[in-house]
């Protein structure tokens, strides 16, 4: 047993601080933030011991992006409080029509540029897959970010990519993990529809379209 922990510790690590994110993201709690941060961390060492080299580079996009989350959900608890507001009242949003078509953009140019990177200077042998999984991850993270509920869909279908990507790269674990992934993205969805339905009935003067 102490052998195995001391081969599998850092993915058992980024398996729970991984969940650990993933739900408190769920309730809109932002402490999923300062977690996901030491998730990023260890998974950055894991992705790089398996070859999974774009994996490297999207902790540390994560890592940037973390950062932005993190001081957007503040202010944004902040505006809740100075205008009385109740919790969530006005923290779920909905993607603007026009945000829509620049989302797109960026999976397909990072997915290419990324691949291209893998392909001429790397020993990559899923260079595609793991490429379009990096883009539509930061997608979904920027989409998260901004509290757009839409995020949990991109999220889910991310995550079903990455249950085969991991298990076909030996790391089992951290497929679990995803296939858990899979199961809160569902329920985080169904959550944030119902935050929101409720806003607009409470406050539809706060609740963006």
């Amino acid at each position: 047993m102490q052998d195995w922990w001391i081969a599998h510790w850092v993915e058992v690590m980024g398996f729970v601080t991984g969940a650990a994110c993933v739900v408190l993201a769920w309730r809109r709690n932002i402490w999923n933030y300062p977690i996901g941060i030491a998730n990023t961390m260890l998974f950055m060492g894991l992705f790089w011991t398996a070859g999974l080299y774009a994996q490297v580079g999207l902790q540390v996009v994560f890592l940037v992006l973390a950062g932005h989350g993190w001081i957007d959900w503040m202010r944004t608890r902040q505006r809740e409080a100075s205008a009385n507001l109740r919790r969530d009242e006005a923290f779920v949003s909905s993607v603007p029509r026009l945000a829509v078509l620049a989302l797109v953009a960026a999976f397909v140019l990072v997915t290419l540029t990324v691949r291209w990177v893998l392909l001429e200077f790397t020993d990559s042998t899923v260079a595609t897959s793991d490429a379009a999984t990096m883009a539509a991850s930061v997608v979904a993270q920027i989409m998260l970010n901004r509290r757009w509920w839409q995020s949990w869909l991109v999220w889910l279908a991310v995550d079903i990519a990455y249950v085969w990507l991991y298990f076909s790269a030996g790391l089992w674990i951290t497929a679990l993990l995803y296939g858990g992934f899979c199961v809160m993205c569902v329920l985080a969805l169904r959550e944030w529809l119902a935050v929101r339905r409720a806003a607009q009935d409470s406050r539809p003067d706060l609740v963006r379209v």
